[in-house]
């Protein structure tokens, strides 16, 4: 004869069982709430630095598919690769089963994501603008991917390596600075972007980053105009991107030499190795300040 099983023991199976099935919900970049009923088991990134975040927060044994350009780390380059901003592959997307994807905001087109959308498929949005907001991405990540202690163990030691940057050059004497992105026709980034905190955190002071646009075409005449003390660029130093700028021999960041080119990888993708980007440009900055008159 079957002996029921306690009152108290019945229940506590209960929860136990839906405890091991609840839904997980957590806001993305925008405020957007993503839900899904389990761990995301089948996932797809549709930026390269979503495909760093993902990696880093112990996610990549779930990544099915990532975009173009998503080179790092190197296990990422064997991934399927489904297009880019121009156009994704929605045919390949779909034929994955992805039960999560990851896109960049101001990287991907929405119309392209809302088709994503109609089909079911959860999105989760990523736009991290600012230190803190990386080291959440990976909280977040983490626990969609249900690799909660990987991505909470790589978020205590970003936060920590940043904290240790911002101590070390907190009270630094401002450096004006002009982020060239882009030189036909010549563009930079607004102090939205991941740049602007970057430079921030190295006492550089973004000259546009009011400009209401995230990348704005500006002129000539306005970098001029500004005279910045420092013009970084992101991209490789053999293409010469700044070399148009020494025919100003009065702009003081020619007149001092301190023309840079840094690495773009680390720059512009707002995922972990932002602080390698931290630690190049805050030197170049420091370089600056040495050839600062003194006051």
């Amino acid at each position: 004869m079957r002996v029921a099983a306690p009152f108290g023991l019945a229940v506590l199976a209960l929860l136990t069982g839906a405890a091991a099935h609840a839904a997980i919900t957590v806001q993305d970049d925008l405020g957007q709430s993503v839900t899904l009923a389990q761990p995301a088991q089948r996932i797809v990134s549709l930026a390269p630095h979503v495909t760093e975040l993902l990696y880093a927060a112990g996610a990549g044994a779930r990544l099915v598919g990532v975009s173009n350009h998503s080179d790092y780390p190197p296990p990422a380059a064997a991934l399927p690769t489904l297009g880019g901003y121009n156009a994704l592959d929605m045919e390949r997307i779909l034929s994955l089963k992805p039960d999560l994807i990851v896109a960049w905001h101001s990287g991907n087109k929405p119309l392209q994501l809302a088709r994503l959308r109609s089909f079911g498929i959860p999105v989760y949005e990523s736009q991290p603008a600012d230190f803190g907001m990386v080291a959440s991405s990976l909280e977040k990540l983490g626990h969609l991917a249900g690799s909660d202690t990987a991505a909470q163990a790589a978020a205590a030691g970003f936060r920590a390596r940043w904290q240790e940057l911002a101590t070390h050059y907190q009270g630094r004497a401002p450096v004006s600075v002009f982020y060239q992105i882009w030189s036909q026709p010549l563009m930079t980034l607004n102090g939205q972007h991941m740049a602007s905190a970057v430079l921030r955190l190295c006492g550089g002071r973004n000259l546009f980053a009011d400009l209401p646009q995230l990348a704005p075409t500006i002129s000539v005449e306005a970098v001029l105009a500004a005279d910045p003390q420092v013009i970084l660029t992101p991209g490789d130093a053999r293409d010469q991107p700044l070399e148009r700028w020494k025919q100003f021999p009065r702009l003081r960041a020619v007149r001092d030499g301190q023309l840079y080119t840094i690495n773009a990888d680390w720059m512009n993708r707002a995922g972990p190795r932002v602080l390698e980007a931290a630690e190049e440009v805050c030197g170049k900055l420091e370089q600056a300040r040495r050839m600062a008159p003194a006051q």
